[in-house]
């Protein structure tokens, strides 16, 4: 992986972080906050997932053990 790739994959994290947010509040106006948390799991999952594989991989990269790539 570059540096270029980690970049857009981070970005890609934030932005499905944000746009789990939404939907659960944009949802609550039509339904109960129960189903709301239900819909907009899935992207926060998909985002808080990515979120720690990039932890990890940054944490390889900072020991030396894998360094990112040019």
């Amino acid at each position: 992986m570059n540096e270029t790739t980690f970049v857009k994959l981070s970005a890609l994290a934030f932005g499905l972080v944000l746009v789990s947010f939404l939907i659960r509040g944009l949802s609550r106006l039509v339904v109960t906050a129960g189903t709301a948390s239900l819909l907009s799991a899935p992207t926060m999952l998909l985002g808080a997932g990515l979120i720690v594989l990039l932890t990890l991989r940054s944490v390889l990269a900072i020991s030396g053990i894998r360094p990112l790539g040019r």
